[in-house]
Order: structure tokens, then sequence, then C-alpha cells
């Protein structure tokens, strides 16, 4: 008894599996002809590049195709159409002088700019006056330039100062990362992020905190990164003897001034009563002692010949 149950229960199984592979045979088919198929080489793109929508598994029969830009067939948005028949293509509204169309429907789009940026559409029409759509999206990105970091404190003083740190870049559409001694910076009890990751702020600074810090920028398909930034930290000690040094400094340079003035000043009446330069003029030889003024002859140099003859039987 048990027996036939089980036989009987097995036969329902069957039964319905077999109802279940009829449903799945009635409701779907495989498709007749293998679905067209566009691919962008590369989608994401730089500024500057070429692109190129690869069409795949297009059919021989094809009456004509044409290219638009968008996501739907509008004639005032075409690219450009092709006639198999006569193999002539005729340029619409969107061509920009840049596309080159090829006989298999790819299409090569020449020095891309981020205007180009959008979706793209294929419109293929076989003989049968059947058509088929497929549509790509495209991203056209800028040449990342070298960014630049900026502080905004000059005079930073060990464990007092908070310095703010910003990645300054030309293109605002990109992703921030910063780094200090080439290691990726996190969040931490000192050192704040913002939202944006484009400022870095770093609490109460010392010493140690010198750098370098870089900050790099980055977006799909590009990547740069800035010059290595250091921090001049200043403690209370320093300060000190930087004031010392500087005063030192001001005081050896006063008496230099001092003893320059005084020598020049000695040469001015050394020039004034002697009629004659303390040097020899250039080219000229030091003149002998013997032409000199002995001081018997520079104390009478002002007597008259009387005052003279008194003198002399002194």
């Amino acid at each position: 008894m048990d027996h036939a149950s089980a036989t009987a229960h097995r036969g329902r199984i069957r039964w319905l599996g077999f109802l279940l592979a009829v449903s799945l045979l009635t409701f779907w088919s495989p498709p007749t002809t293998a679905l067209l198929v566009l691919k962008l080489m590369p989608s994401n793109a730089t500024e500057g590049n070429d692109v190129l929508f690869l069409v795949y598994n297009r059919s021989d029969d094809l009456v004509g195709y044409s290219w638009y830009k968008g996501q739907t067939v509008d004639r005032k948005r075409q690219i450009v159409t092709y006639n198999s028949a006569t193999q002539d293509s005729t340029n619409g509204p969107a061509h920009s002088g840049r596309e080159t169309l090829y006989p298999n429907g790819s299409l090569l789009f020449q020095k891309v700019i981020p205007k180009d940026t959008g979706y793209y559409t294929l419109h293929v029409l076989n003989a049968a006056l059947q058509s088929d759509l497929v549509t790509g999206q495209l991203h056209v990105y800028l040449k990342l330039l070298k960014p630049t970091v900026t502080s905004n404190n000059l005079d930073r003083m060990e464990h007092k100062d908070t310095v703010v740190l910003t990645c300054e870049s030309e293109i605002q559409d990109v992703t921030y990362l910063w780094l200090i001694n080439s290691q990726s910076v996190q969040n931490s009890t000192r050192l704040e992020l913002s939202k944006d990751n484009r400022t870095l702020t770093l609490l109460y600074v010392t010493r140690n905190d010198a750098g370098p810090y870089e900050c790099e920028i980055r977006n799909p398909v590009s990547a740069n990164r800035s010059d290595p930034f250091y921090l001049n930290v200043l403690s209370d000690k320093t300060s000190t003897g930087s004031f010392q040094l500087n005063v030192a400094g001001i005081i050896v340079i006063g008496v230099l001034v001092g003893v320059v003035l005084v020598a020049a000043l000695g040469c001015f009446l050394f020039l004034r009563r002697t009629g004659r330069p303390p040097y020899p003029a250039p080219g000229q030889s030091f003149p002998s002692m013997r032409n000199y003024y002995t001081p018997t002859q520079t104390f009478t140099a002002g007597l008259t010949t009387k005052q003279k003859w008194l003198l002399s039987f002194l």
C-alpha cells in the first residue's frame, strides 16, 4: 500500500515538471538574431584624447544607420547618417568636424572636450524595415594640473598655533587626498580633514609636524600631486635665541659703521689740512719721507724771516 502511494507521488512530480517545461517554452523563445552592442573605448576619456564608439553584432542586411547626440532619435541632434545602397554618409546638424564614420557603423570621435560628455545613440534599419537602437555614455575630464599647498599661518608657535593647509586646484570636480611623509592622512586628535578633504587642520602644532605635506587630486582618468610643503614651527626658546642674535648683530653692524665714519672723517681732515690726499693717485708711488717737513720746518712754516732769524740764536 505504501509502495503504490510513493509511485503515485513520483508520477505527480514528473507531471508537474513537464507542465513547467511546456510553460517556459510557451512564454520564452531564444532571440533569432544577436543584439546590437555598443562599446566606448574608453568611456572615461581625458580632454584631447580620441574615443572609438565600437559596434558589435551588426547584421549584414542593413539599409542604413545614423548617430545622434542624446538618448533619442532627433534630427536636430543627428551627427551623421549612412546609406548602405549608395555607401554615402551625410553629416547632420550635430556634426562637429571631429567625427569619422566607418562602414561597419563604428564612430571615431577625435580630440574630445568636456562639452562632448553625454549620451550617444546609434539607430540602425535593416532590409525588413526593422529598426534597432543602442546607446552609450561618454565622460570627458579635464587634464589635472599640479595643485599647490597654502598655509594660513606663516609664524607658527609650538603648542600654541593652529595651522590650516589648503589644497589649491584650478579644477573643482576632483577628489582630494593628503599625505604626510608619503603616508595617507586620517582624522585624529590633532588632525582634522574637511568634508571634501580639501583642507587639513593641525591643532597646536609641534616641531614634529614639520612635514613634508603633499596633496593629491584625482578624477576617474588621472591624478596629480603637489610639491612637498614644509612647516617651520618655532618654540619660545628658539624665538628668544633668535631675538638675542638679532640684537647682537645690530650692535656689531653699528660698531662697524662707526669705525668707517671715523676713518672717513680723519681722511677728510687730513686732506683739508695738507691739501693733498693721504694716498698716492693711481699709478703713482708713495713719496719719499725726505719730501715731508721736519718737525722744525712744520713749526716755522708760518713765521716771517725776522722771526726765523731771532729763533736761530735760541
